[in-house]
């Protein structure tokens, strides 16, 4: 299986730009319809652990900025690519440990780019162009993840590609990192807690954000920046004075 899809990968490395044009927009096409059926799973699962109130109708804003953010995001692609062809990009075929650490250090790196990113769009002179888009779905679902400004989008995309040229990586790591991506950005949009109540009390697991985490900030945007982990909020003192109390609640049911 993993030499079938390193041999995709290469061929998309070697492909005419119009299909990879296409194909980048497919899959993340695919990625958004993957993201708002399982999305939609878990709200049925873990209806009764509710962290915020029932979004209202979806509107036409909400689905044009969606469809806006896939559409971006394959142009991302697109330019990965292209920098990858003519080398300022470099992809590693390893399949050994090193995976594990190009996954962790993609993570842990872009968590933190996140983090201060996320800082620098609440400023009061940055907010009101790039970032209030998205804050005005206090209630988050699904969909919410891909309701974002486009130069927001721009800016996420940019990061990542930033990373990749600094940063030499396994594609097996990339793979594993992209995945946790989607992974965390859907449950912090999910409007439910969809993890247990110990989950908080676990050493080290305790760092890793939650539904409740994410929730929180659409609620109060002077707290809780950080995407896939609680590690920078913690040290840099955002963190909401509530979350505990507001993930025990949720999971009282």
């Amino acid at each position: 299986m993993f030499e079938s899809l390193a041999n995709a990968i290469t061929h998309f490395k070697t492909m005419p730009i119009d299909q990879v044009i296409f194909w980048a927009l497919v899959l993340n096409v695919g990625i958004f319809i993957t993201a708002l059926i399982g999305g939609e799973i878990l709200i049925r699962l873990f209806h009764t652990k509710a962290v915020s109130e029932p979004p209202p109708p979806i509107t036409r804003q909400e689905i044009l900025l969606a469809i806006c953010t896939v559409i971006l995001n394959s142009g991302v692609l697109v330019i990965g690519a292209i920098f990858w062809r003519i080398g300022w990009i470099n992809v590693r075929y390893t399949l050994d440990l090193t995976v594990i650490i190009d996954a962790l250090v993609l993570f842990f790196a872009m968590d933190f780019a996140m983090y201060v990113s996320h800082r620098i769009a609440h400023h009061p002179i940055l907010y009101p162009v790039l970032h209030r888009t998205h804050h005005q779905y206090e209630n988050p679902r699904p969909l919410t993840l891909f309701v974002l400004n486009p130069f927001e989008t721009l800016g996420f995309g940019g990061l990542w590609v930033v990373l990749l040229l600094i940063y030499s990586s396994s594609w097996l790591g990339i793979v594993i990192y992209l995945t946790l991506n989607v992974i965390f950005g859907l449950i912090g949009h999910l409007g439910v807690e969809p993890f247990p109540k110990a989950w908080v009390k676990l050493p080290v697991i305790r760092y890793i954000s939650t539904s409740t985490f994410h929730a929180e900030h659409h609620d109060d945007r002077f707290h809780n920046f950080g995407f896939y982990t609680l590690i920078w909020d913690r040290l840099f003192g955002t963190i909401s004075p509530d979350y505990l109390d507001d993930f025990n609640r949720a999971n009282q049911t």
